[in-house]
């Protein structure tokens, strides 16, 4: 009967299970070298994929199909330059790191920021001519947009949203949804999509199953990596994961996903650990569960 004592004295000595997201939230420091890691290897990929002398014949050989390949070199393009959006993160948490800036001051500073930018380009759109012609940005603009709202401004606010509506940890995560989930749903989608799936999503059937599936895991293993340290953590980043991809799918009231994405997905993660705040603080239900059932069995030693 030595093996029931062993196992009954081996339960005993587990340590206690802190509670999740009160206790082990992430560190500014942390959460910056992640972004600074992140942004290093967007960099160096994106030097190396410029260097290449035939990019179209390196995408052929990761497996596209050769009438997708200038359209994924296209979309490689554009996204490429969305990781400019890393930056919007990263002085967010050096601004905290330095201790000279609160999160409060920090959305003041992004509030003007987005105040000014949507001034600048309603009156681009709507304004005089030569407010159209002393835009700074003009060059930048793809054809599509020169009519009407840039991308920018709404990225800009969607990120000034989620920053005032959740702390730093929580709107590094859902920027890096936006950022690297968006991007992989669109190159996957792109490269690949309605090959392995036939069905087609969104309002207009232009999303594919694959660039959704892709989605979801990079939202997913991303959330997992910010919240390393926090036990529990694969439940609420897996409902931030669901409803980024759900949001980038439906595209709900037909609001610019550079807007709904970090804000819905920062307000599903700030409930998914809001839920998981509330659970027993001091030795894990399954560890306790066990104690209870092999103290039943006391008389066996």
């Amino acid at each position: 009967m030595g093996r029931w004592r062993r196992l009954v004295n081996y339960l005993s000595t587990q340590p206690p299970v802190s509670q999740p997201w009160a206790v082990a939230t992430p560190s500014n420091v942390f959460q910056l070298e992640l972004l600074l890691a992140i942004s290093l290897i967007s960099i160096v990929a994106t030097v190396a994929f410029k260097r290449l002398k035939r990019p179209g014949m390196f995408i052929k050989a990761c497996g596209v199909r050769a009438r997708k390949v200038q359209r994924t070199m296209q979309e490689i393009e554009r996204k490429t330059f969305h990781l400019a959006t890393l930056l919007v993160p990263i002085i967010h948490q050096i601004l905290l790191w330095s201790g000279d800036w609160t999160n409060d001051e920090c959305v003041k500073l992004c509030w003007v920021i987005t105040a000014a930018g949507w001034t600048a380009d309603l009156a681009r759109v709507y304004g005089p001519p030569w407010a159209r012609r002393l835009f700074p940005l003009k060059r930048l603009l793809r054809e599509s947009e020169k009519n009407r709202i840039t991308g920018g401004c709404y990225l800009s606010l969607g990120c000034t949203l989620t920053m005032a509506i959740s702390p730093p940890s929580i709107t590094l995560t859902s920027i890096l949804f936006l950022v690297l989930g968006d991007m992989s749903a669109a190159l996957i989608g792109v490269s690949f999509g309605g090959e392995t799936v036939g069905l087609k999503l969104g309002r207009h059937g232009k999303k594919s199953a694959e660039g959704s599936a892709a989605m979801l895991v990079v939202c997913f293993v991303v959330g997992c990596v910010v919240f390393g340290g926090v036990e529990l953590r694969e439940y609420p980043v897996a409902i931030g994961a669901i409803v980024a991809t759900l949001t980038e799918v439906i595209e709900p009231f037909g609001l610019n996903d550079n807007v709904t994405i970090p804000v819905f997905s920062s307000i599903a993660l700030q409930f998914g650990f809001s839920r998981i705040s509330s659970c027993h603080v001091g030795q894990g239900q399954g560890v306790a569960l066990l104690k209870e059932i092999f103290s039943n069995f006391d008389w066996l030693y």
